[in-house]
């Protein structure tokens, strides 16, 4: 089964969701910044199928984490977590999910299983 790798800069965030998507049952990554994210995502040996990540991070925000997945020609699915709902036209054509924060856990742990049911229907 694929990971979820979480993309946050913000710690207490990070814990959350991972302990939601754990207790789901769903396998987790986790990065604190959009740079070790894409090192992790060049390097990892466990195969990450699913992408949740912040919008607003310092150094690479996610916006431009997102171009460079993208760049490198992966096709991965991600979904980008924003307080800020005008942040969404700046993903236009990336092929991502946008949600507007507070996003429930419930509503969370739902998208990643649909993620889920349509990587294993591949």
């Amino acid at each position: 089964m694929s990971q979820v790798l979480l993309v946050d800069d913000n710690p207490v965030q990070l814990q959350v969701r991972e302990m939601v998507l754990r207790k789901a049952g769903f396998s987790v990554a986790i990065a604190t910044s959009a740079a070790s994210a894409l090192v992790l995502l060049r390097t990892a040996n466990q195969h990450i199928g699913l992408v949740i990540t912040d919008h607003i991070m310092p150094g690479i925000d996610g916006v431009e984490f997102v171009r460079r997945l993208r760049a490198s020609g992966d096709p991965m699915p991600v979904i980008v977590l924003s307080g800020l709902p005008d942040a969404e036209r700046e993903y236009a054509g990336l092929d991502v999910a946008f949600r507007v924060k507070p996003f429930p856990p419930e509503d969370l742990i739902e998208l990643v299983r649909r993620y889920k049911r349509a990587e294993n229907a591949a």
